[in-house]
């Protein structure tokens, strides 16, 4: 379930066309693209919205967000067939051997909370306990994920009007030095590329980033829910055939 399948060709087309369509258009209309380059603003909207996100969130949260980001070009292997397919044959075991024979099995599985199912399975834990207790898990999963892809989305929240503060002080800049002609040309550029990246890193980057993240997050948690209802049906003593047909439902 943890592990990381092949590159999302689709994040990396959708970001790729977005940036060549805003880059190629500003080649098009005349410009060139080393307008768009700017130290000064490029530091105010990153510095400034990093500091935002980090001080709205605990350092823990931040770093998990950061590391979940790759899930966009390299998402978890969310198969739901495999793993049906693995409950199935963990209930033939049961079925076969009995649930003690499934203790073997906890240490060959990498996800945890299917350890914990197996472990409980193995400890004779009833049905009811072990949903229970495995639910608790799932819940807690849930928020922490959930907080951490929300760093993205607070980010695409604050850049904006960072960017929009860069742009401010670009105008100060210029304001200070109207008696000086040459300084006005980078000051007004500052001012109008800040805004650019503030917008751009919102919309192009943070926002996007988010919802991928969520709707990754959505999938592991149907995963999650049939594990879950995978080990039930095994502490039932439910027949591995009819616990495959009800597991299917999940997914079209």
């Amino acid at each position: 379930m943890n592990k990381k399948s092949k590159m999302d060709l689709n994040s990396v087309v959708g970001i790729s066309l977005a940036f060549v369509a805003i880059i190629g258009g500003q080649i098009l209309e005349g410009g060139h693209a080393g307008s768009l380059i700017q130290t000064a603003a490029f530091l105010i909207v990153m510095g400034g919205t990093t500091g935002a996100v980090l001080l709205q969130s605990p350092v823990k949260i931040f770093l998990s967000g950061i590391k979940m980001s790759t899930w966009v070009f390299f998402p978890p292997d969310n198969s739901p067939q495999a793993l049906i397919k693995q409950i199935i044959s963990w209930s033939h075991i049961a079925r076969k051997d009995g649930l003690l024979a499934l203790e073997s099995h906890v240490s060959v599985v990498k996800d945890p909370l299917a350890q914990k199912g197996l472990q409980l399975l193995a400890d004779g834990s009833t049905a009811e306990k072990l949903r229970e207790v495995l639910e608790i898990d799932i819940s807690a999963l849930e928020m922490h994920q959930r907080q951490s892809a929300r760093i993205w989305e607070a980010a695409g929240g604050y850049a904006p009007t960072i960017g929009i503060l860069g742009a401010v002080l670009g105008l100060i800049h210029v304001m200070e030095n109207l008696t000086d002609p040459e300084l006005l040309g980078s000051g007004i550029a500052v001012a109008f590329v800040a805004t650019v990246y503030g917008v751009g890193l919102a919309n192009l980057v943070c926002l996007p980033i988010a919802n991928k993240l969520k709707s990754i997050i959505n999938e592991q948690m149907v995963l999650q829910e049939i594990l879950v209802d995978g080990f039930v049906a095994i502490a039932n003593g439910e027949n591995p055939r009819f616990i495959e047909n009800r597991l299917k439902g999940y997914y079209i």
